[in-house]
Formats: C-alpha cells, sequence, structure tokens
C-alpha cells in the first residue's frame, strides 16, 4: 500500500516547515516505511481527502487516514509492530506525552514569536491574509508588534532547552542510547525554526546542539535535506 503524508509548506512546496509534520516524517523513516509527501498551504488543508482534517499532518495508509502526529505515531506502532519501535513499550508513550506537554507548552509558544512574520513571509498572498488574521487573534498582537520583541525571544530559548541539556549529560537521546518518538517531538520544534528563520540559536558547544545536528544526519540526513 502506498503512504502518504500530507504537511505544511508555504509557496516554496520544497520547504516544508510544520513542527508537527516532522515529527511523523521522522517517524516514519524511523520505521522504514517507504512514504510520498505532499506538501500544502494553510488554506489548501481542507481540500484534501474530502476535507477529512482541518490541521496537518495528514497521513493515508492505503485507504485509512490518521491525523494529529501523536496518533500517528500510534496508528504506526501499532499497525507496524514488525519495525522498530517509536516508544519502547508503554513507559515509552507516556515519556513522549510528557515531551509532547512540555514542548507544546514552553518551546513553541517562544518559537511562534521569533518566527511568525518569518512564516509570513514564506506563504502566498492568501495564505498570508488567513495567517495574518488567525495569528494576530490568536496572539493579541500584529505581526509588527511581535517582530519587535523576536531577539529577546530568540535569547531566552537556550534557557527554555536546559531540562534536555541537564539530559543529555546521562545519554546519547531523550530515549535512551537511540532516539525515540519522544526525541521527534523536540526535534521537530528546533526543525520549525531552523527551516522558517534559518536560526538554531545554540553553540556548537552546547550538548543540545549536538543532539540537534545527530538527529538532522540520521536517517541518511533526511532532516537536511530542506535548507
Amino acid at each position: 500500500m502506498t503512504i502518504t503524508l500530507y504537511s505544511l509548506a508555504g509557496a516554496d512546496v520544497s520547504r516544508p516547515f510544520s513542527p508537527h509534520c516532522w515529527k511523523v516524517v521522522m517517524a516514519l523513516h524511523h520505521k522504514g516505511l517507504a512514504f510520498q509527501e505532499k506538501p500544502l498551504p494553510f488554506t489548501g488543508i481542507a481540500t484534501v481527502e474530502e476535507g477529512f482534517s482541518k490541521t496537518v499532518p495528514l497521513l493515508k495508509d492505503g485507504a485509512h487516514l490518521v491525523s494529529d502526529s501523536f496518533r500517528i505515531a500510534l496508528y504506526l506502532e501499532e499497525t507496524y509492530p514488525e519495525r522498530p519501535s517509536l516508544f519502547g513499550g508503554e513507559g515509552g508513550k507516556a515519556m513522549a506525552r510528557f515531551v509532547e506537554g512540555f514542548s507544546q507548552t514552553v518551546i513553541h509558544p517562544v518559537i511562534t514569536r521569533i518566527a511568525v512574520g518569518d512564516i509570513h513571509a514564506m506563504l502566498a498572498p492568501t495564505d498570508q491574509a488567513y495567517f495574518r488574521e488567525s495569528r494576530e487573534k490568536r496572539l493579541g498582537q500584529t505581526l509588527e508588534q511581535l517582530a519587535s520583541s523576536r531577539e529577546a525571544h530568540v535569547q531566552d530559548l537556550p534557557g527554555l532547552l536546559t531540562p534536555l541539556r541537564h539530559m543529555l549529560v546521562n545519554q546519547p537521546f531523550i530515549g535512551g542510547q537511540t532516539p525515540l518518538f519522544a526525541d521527534y517531538i523536540v526535534f521537530g520544534a528546533l526543525q520549525w525554526l531552523r527551516i522558517v528563520s534559518g536560526l538554531v540559536p545554540l553553540p556548537e558547544s552546547d550538548p543540545v546542539r549536538g543532539w540537534f545536528e545527530s538527529l538532522l544526519d540520521l536517517h541518511d540526513g533526511a532532516g537536511r535535506k530542506v535548507a
């Protein structure tokens, strides 16, 4: 069966940037599953698969559709149990839930405020109008107001990664000696920033930078193939 991953991109479809879609890209490679990726604009998501989902990632495996990155990871784990595990057991699923909560409530809000202007610049005009209206309503500021505090948020980001930095003293990945889905969750956030803003605001000596570079190299450099 053919696996299709609907993801998110701007005017340049060669630069899919959604952090949630990158979790699934890495999960599919982890499982060794062949797939085709179809990046969509924001306003194109509701037009595919009869409007099955308002958001991406959306995975189509044969005739089966699954949305939401965590649900997709669970689906892949249950459907392809003979392939490398994304969780390493029930404890790994619980750990990934915690990491997802940390990423989405601590890391994502800061990256959003760093990258929101850069994302807007990547979009086609129709998507720009949608993005400006929806993000300004959500964040309570104009894109221009958000840009004025961008550098302060860039400075804040390394400190938010202190728990990961502390853990990496004892092991190379969140999953232990090898990465698991929990690693791909945080990777997706930093990959999002790297693609849309060209930033990885961490010194070369930072263990988190080393961890991120290792994940960029993983799966034949899948993460590095997008500039």
